[in-house]
C-alpha cells in the first residue's frame, strides 16, 4: 500500500516537472519558432511534455522506492546502534550549536548587505559557521554526556520530589529473559532493592510467555502462565520502572539472539539463569546478570569440621549414602546415612564441592567411629 502511494505521488511530481519544462522549453528561441501561445501547437506541446514526463516517473518509481527504502533501512540500522541517550544528547547539542552561530552571524550579516558580492559572502560565512557550531554542540554534548547526566540527575533532585523507591541516577537498563521470568526468584529479588531499574520486558518475551501459557502440554502450561503472574506481580509490586518494549526484530527468528540484539541497542544487561545464553552473550560481549550464579554465591558457608543437624530423607547413589537438604535446596550426601533415613541426626562436615549446578556437601554421622 505504501509503494503504490509512493508511485502515484512520484508521477504527480513527474507530471508537475514536464508542465515546469514545457514552458521553459517554450521561452527558448529553438521552440518558441514553432509554437506561439494560445494555439493547438502550443496547447499539444505541454500536454506532450506533461505525459511524457509522467509516464517515465511512473516507470522510474519502483527503482526510486526501492532506493529511499534501501536508504531508510541503513539508516534505521545504524540508528539503532546508537543509545536513545546519545541521540537526545546529540539533537540537543545540534540545537544549541544552531542557536549560537546564528546569534555570532546576525550582527556581520547586517554589514554584509546592499551589494551581489557581499550578500553572497555573508550567505557563505552564514553557511558555514552553522556547520561549525552544529557539529560542535554535538560534538561537545556527546564528550561531556556523563557529567550532563549528572547536572539532569541534581535538577531532577532538586527540582522536585523523589517518589517512594524511586531510583536517581543513571543505570542501565535490566531486560527479562523467558526462562528467569518462570523461574520467580526475580522477583524476590526485585523486591530485596539490590537491582536497579528501568526493568525491560520484551514484547517477544511476553508473546513467547503467552504461547507457552496456551501449551497443550500440562507442565508448559503451568509454567507459561507461572511467568505471567510472576510479571503482573512485578508491575505492580515494584516500585522500578517496568517497561515492555514493543521492539521486535522480524529478521531474527531466536529469542536469545534477539535478546542480545536488543540488549546492545539499549545498552542494558540481560537477567537469565540460561546457561548457553550466558556463554554466547559471553562471547559477544553482552553483560550477564545470572540468577543461579548469584544464588551461589549468597549460599551459607560452610567449612570441613562444622557440625549439622539434618533430616535425612533418602538413599544416596553410593551404598550406605543418605542424602539431606539444607533450606536453601543445597544437597548434603552422608556417608552411612542410608540406615538412618526419616530421623534427624547429627553429621559432621568432611568436604564441600562446587559444580555447575550448585554447591554439594559431603558429610559423615558425629558419632560414627
Amino acid at each position: 500500500m505504501l509503494e503504490r502511494i509512493f508511485r502515484w505521488f512520484l508521477t504527480v511530481v513527474g507530471l508537475v516537472l514536464g508542465y515546469a519544462a514545457s514552458e521553459i522549453l517554450i521561452k527558448s528561441n529553438s521552440v518558441n519558432a514553432f509554437v506561439s501561445r494560445n494555439n493547438i501547437y502550443y496547447f499539444g506541446f505541454i500536454a506532450v511534455c506533461i505525459i511524457l514526463l509522467g509516464l517515465i516517473f511512473y516507470i522510474l518509481s519502483p527503482y526510486f522506492i526501492r532506493l529511499i527504502f534501501k536508504i531508510t533501512e541503513i539508516l534505521e540500522n545504524a540508528i539503532q546502534k546508537i543509545p536513545t541517550n546519545d541521540i537526545i544528547l546529540a539533537v540537543l547539542g545540534l540545537i544549541i550549536g544552531l542557536i549560537i552561530a546564528n546569534l555570532l552571524i546576525s550582527p556581520i550579516a547586517r554589514f554584509l548587505t546592499g551589494n551581489t558580492i557581499l550578500s553572497a559572502i555573508g550567505s557563505s560565512l552564514a553557511f558555514i559557521v552553522n556547520i561549525v557550531f552544529a557539529t560542535l554542540g554535538i560534538d561537545i554534548t556527546l564528550k561531556k554526556k556523563e557529567e550532563l547526566y549528572n547536572v539532569f540527575t541534581f535538577l531532577k533532585r532538586f527540582g522536585k520530589e523523589k517518589r517512594k523507591g524511586e531510583k536517581v541516577g543513571i543505570s542501565q537498563p535490566k531486560i527479562l529473559d523467558t526462562s528467569v521470568i518462570i523461574d520467580g526468584r526475580i522477583l524476590d529479588i526485585l523486591k530485596t532493592g539490590f537491582l536497579e531499574g528501568p526493568i525491560l520486558i520484551p514484547s517477544f518475551v511476553l508473546e513467547e510467555l503467552r504461547h507457552i501459557a496456551d501449551s497443550s502440554d500440562n507442565l508448559k502450561r503451568a509454567r507459561g502462565r507461572r511467568g505471567l503472574d510472576i510479571l503482573n506481580l512485578i508491575q505492580k509490586e515494584i516500585p522500578l520502572t517496568v517497561e515492555i518494549v514493543e521492539k521486535n526484530f522480524d529478521n531474527i527468528q531466536e529469542v536469545d539472539s534477539k535478546l542480545l540484539k536488543l540488549c546492545q541497542i539499549y545498552n542494558g544487561k540481560i537477567i537469565t539463569n540460561d546457561f548457553n545464553l550466558n556463554k554466547v552473550a559471553e562471547v559477544q560481549g553482552v553483560p550477564v546478570l545470572n540468577i543461579n550464579e548469584l544464588a551461589n554465591a549468597v549460599k551459607p558457608i560452610v567449612i570441613p569440621g562444622e557440625e549439622m543437624n539434618i533430616h535425612i530423607i533418602k538413599d544416596g547413589k553410593e551404598a550406605g549414602q543418605g542424602v539431606a537438604y539444607l533450606d536453601d535446596g543445597t544437597m548434603i550426601v552422608v556417608e552411612g546415612g542410608k540406615k538412618y533415613v526419616g530421623e534427624v541426626v547429627d553429621v559432621v562436615v568432611t568436604s564441600v564441592l562446587q559444580t555447575a549446578a550448585g554447591r554439594m556437601i559431603f558429610a559423615k554421622l558425629k558419632n560414627a567411629s
